[in-house]
C-alpha cells in the first residue's frame, strides 16, 4: 500500500478480501498517517477485549501452588514429584488454605471448591483431586470429551447464563474444545463425515454474520447452497434494532434447508434474537422442518441480562457453541465448549441413514465400539477431532479445563456477578460515547449486548440528511472509501459491514478493545468524514444546508 489515494477500482478489489485481511490494509495506512499526524492508531476492528478477569486467574495460580505440594507429597526429589492421590485431598486443601491466607486467589479458590461441594453435590476428595490433576496436566483427559466434574460445572454455568436459569429437562452432553473456533470446525467436519450434511446441501445463515461462517460454506469441500435469513437495520417503527422480518424467518420452514447457523447475540449487530423470532424458529422445527439442525454460537450471551439461547428453547434441534474468550478476556487461552442435548436430531438423522452410509460409518468408528452405530454424535465429534485413530489422546488439556472450571465457578459467586455487571456497564458506556461523538442515536434495547455496534451509513444519510445524499454516496464512491478516509485522515480502523454479509455501507465498531474516551474520538472522526462527504454533495448540488 502507498500513501496515494486509492481509486474506486482498487477499493472494489480490496473489498473482496475478508474483513480481517482488509483491516490489515487499513492498519498499514493508519500507521503511515500516524507518522505525519502524531495521532495514535485507534483500531476498533479487533474483537479482542482489553479486560481480563483477574480473580479466577489468581485462583488458578493458587490451585497450581497447592497442586505442587500434592505432587511433592508423593515423591520428593530435586525437581521431581509424583502423581497426586485423591484420598484425603479435600482435607489437605483446607489445611493448605488455612496455612496460606495471604496467597493471592486462595480465598476465591476455596469459595469455588466449596460451591462444587455445596451446590453441585461433589464428593470432596474426588472434586479436589480432579482440579489438582487437571492443573498439573500429568494425565490424558479422562473422559476425553470432558472431565467428569468439569462437565457438571459447565452445565451449571450454561444453565445460569445461556438458559436464564431454566435449562431444558434432561442432560446436556458437553465437549470441551480449543475455543469456539475449534468447536465450529469440529461441527462442520463431523456433520459432513456423518452424512448429516453433504456437499451442495442447502443451509441457512442468519445475517449479518461473523465472516468465517459466511466464508466456510463457500469452500469446495462444502459448496453449500446458502439461504440468507437477513436482518434489516430498522424495525417497522423505524428504530435501529436489526430486526428479522417474519418472511425471512419463514425461509427456514422449507424442509430442503438442512441446517441453520447463527451467532446470538449477533456479530456484528450485537443484539439477541427477539423472543418473537426465537418462538417462530421453535414453531418451525416443531412443525414444518423438524429435521433442521441448528448451530448457535452464543459467545456474547453474558452481555445480555436474561439471555435465552435457542439451545434452551429448541434443545432437540440445537447444538450450542460457547467460548469463554470474550467475557473473561481469554482469547489466548482457547477455551470453548460444544453442548448438545442427550436427545437430539443429529443422532436421529444418523440412525435413519441409508444402509450404505451406515456401513461406511461403522467402518470409520469400529475401533470405538463393538456396536459403532450406537456411538453418539457428540462422541463422534471427539473421535473426529483426532482423526478417530488418535481418539485415546483427544480432549482439551487438563490445565485448560482447570481454568475453564474456575471461570465457570467464579461466575456463580457474588464476585463473578459483580464482574459481569461491570463489563456490561463498560461496553454500554463506550456505546454512549461513540454515539455522542458521531451524533447518532442508538435506541435503548434490553436485548443489546453492546460488544459491537453496526452503523449503516447510508441509512443515516437517508434518514437524517436527505435521500438524495444517500444516492450521491452510492453513485460517487465505493463503500470502502469511508474506511480508508478514516485510516488516512484520522488513523481510525473499523471493519466493513459488507464482509459480515451486512449492508454495503455499514461499519462495525468493536466496543471492547479500546479505552472509553477513544470511542468519543472515533465518533468525532466518523462524523468528520461524513461531514466531508456532505460538503462535497452540497457543493455539487448548490445546496447550502
Amino acid at each position: 500500500m502507498t500513501d496515494a489515494a486509492l481509486s474506486r477500482a482498487q477499493l472494489r478489489r480490496l473489498s473482496e478480501l475478508s474483513p480481517f485481511e482488509l483491516e490489515r490494509e487499513q492498519i498499514a495506512r493508519a500507521l503511515s498517517a500516524q507518522v505525519t499526524s502524531g495521532r495514535p492508531v485507534l483500531d476498533a476492528g479487533r474483537g479482542n477485549p482489553n479486560w481480563i478477569a483477574t480473580g479466577p486467574r489468581e485462583a488458578y495460580f493458587a490451585l497450581g501452588q497447592f497442586a505442587l505440594t500434592e505432587s511433592r507429597r508423593v515423591w520428593t526429589a530435586d525437581n521431581l514429584g509424583g502423581m497426586p492421590t485423591a484420598k484425603g485431598a479435600a482435607a489437605r486443601f483446607g489445611a493448605f488454605a488455612d496455612a496460606h491466607p495471604g496467597l493471592p486467589g486462595i480465598v476465591l479458590l476455596r469459595a469455588c471448591v466449596d460451591y462444587g461441594i455445596r451446590e453441585l453435590d461433589f464428593g470432596p476428595d474426588e472434586w479436589v483431586h480432579e482440579l489438582v490433576d487437571a492443573v498439573i496436566g500429568d494425565n490424558y483427559p479422562e473422559p476425553n470429551r470432558i472431565l467428569r466434574h468439569c462437565e457438571k460445572v459447565v452445565r451449571d454455568y450454561l444453565a445460569a447464563e445461556l438458559c436464564a436459569g431454566r435449562p431444558p429437562a434432561g442432560n446436556v452432553d458437553v465437549f470441551a474444545t480449543e475455543g469456539g473456533t475449534a468447536a465450529m470446525c469440529y461441527l462442520f467436519d463431523s456433520l459432513m463425515v456423518n452424512r448429516v450434511l453433504r456437499e451442495g446441501d442447502r443451509i441457512a445463515l442468519m445475517t449479518p454474520l461473523f465472516p468465517p461462517y459466511v466464508e466456510i460454506p463457500q469452500l469446495a469441500r462444502y459448496n453449500f447452497d446458502v439461504v440468507r435469513v437477513a436482518a434489516t437495520p430498522e424495525d417497522p417503527a423505524g428504530l435501529h434494532t436489526w430486526f428479522y422480518p417474519d418472511a425471512e424467518i419463514d425461509k427456514l420452514a422449507d424442509p430442503t434447508v438442512k441446517a441453520l447457523f447463527l451467532v446470538n447475540p449477533a456479530n456484528p449487530a450485537s443484539i439477541e434474537l427477539s423472543g418473537r423470532t426465537r418462538d417462530r424458529i421453535v414453531d418451525i422445527v416443531a412443525t414444518s422442518n423438524p429435521g433442521l439442525v441448528i448451530i448457535t454460537d452464543d459467545v456474547y450471551a453474558t452481555f445480555v441480562p436474561g439471555f435465552t439461547s435457542l439451545a434452551a428453547a429448541a434443545p432437540y434441534n440445537t447444538a450450542l457453541v460457547y467460548s469463554y474468550s470474550k467475557h473473561y478476556g481469554a482469547t489466548g487461552q482457547r477455551l470453548g465448549v460444544i453442548a448438545l442435548h442427550e436427545d437430539n436430531v443429529v443422532d436421529r438423522l444418523i440412525a435413519e441413514l441409508p444402509a450404505a452410509d451406515t456401513a461406511a460409518l461403522a467402518a470409520r468408528y469400529h475401533t470405538l465400539s463393538l456396536d459403532p452405530g450406537s456411538v453418539k454424535f457428540v462422541d463422534r465429534l471427539v473421535a473426529d477431532s483426532r482423526q478417530v485413530a488418535l481418539r485415546h489422546t483427544s480432549g482439551l488439556s487438563g490445565p485448560q479445563q482447570a481454568q475453564l472450571m474456575l471461570f465457570s465457578l467464579f461466575n456463580q459467586l457474588p464476585e463473578g456477578q459483580d464482574y459481569k455487571r461491570l463489563l456490561r456497564e463498560t461496553v454500554h458506556r463506550r456505546l454512549e460515547l461513540l454515539a455522542e461523538g458521531a451524533e447518532v442515536t442508538f435506541p435503548p434495547d434490553a436485548k443489546r449486548a453492546g460488544y459491537y455496534v453496526e452503523i449503516d451509513i447510508l441509512d443515516e444519510a437517508r434518514r437524517h440528511v436527505d435521500p438524495a445524499f444517500a444516492e450521491y454516496l452510492q453513485a460517487s464512491y465505493d463503500p470502502a472509501d469511508l474506511l480508508f478516509r478514516l485510516a488516512d485522515q484520522y488513523s481510525v480502523v473499523l471493519l466493513n459491514g459488507s464482509g459480515f454479509d451486512g449492508p454495503a455501507w455499514s461499519v462495525r465498531v468493536s466496543l471492547a478493545n479500546l479505552n472509553d474516551l477513544d470511542y468519543l474520538k472515533i465518533g468525532h472522526h466518523l462524523r468528520a468524514v461524513l461531514d466531508g462527504y456532505l460538503a462535497e454533495w452540497r457543493a455539487s448540488t448548490g445546496k447550502t444546508d
